[in-house]
């Protein structure tokens, strides 16, 4: 497991910090901080489902409300929700 620690100095392109990782995090924290959280824990799965795909769409600059709207319609017709990750040619 020590190994891993050091892969930044060896493996060109890994960063030394877990800066992108905390960013990422920080909208979900600051929601959470200043709304209390949820009181439940169908709120709280609500609230990492939607927290898990705006930061995936953003980080593929996708637009949020296309995609949900797009979940919107799949699920009303019984369709499997549109890919949240797109394929990489």
């Amino acid at each position: 497991m020590k190994t891993a620690l050091w892969t930044f100095v060896t493996t060109e392109g890994i960063e030394p910090t877990n800066n992108a990782a905390e960013r990422a995090l920080r909208p979900a924290v600051l929601w959470r901080k200043n709304s209390f959280g949820s009181q439940s824990q169908a709120g709280s799965l609500f609230v990492s489902t939607i927290m898990t795909i705006v930061t995936t769409l953003r980080s593929q600059n996708r637009p949020v409300l296309d995609y949900l709207v797009e979940a919107c319609q799949a699920f009303r017709q019984g369709q499997a929700a549109p890919p949240l990750v797109l394929q990489q040619r």
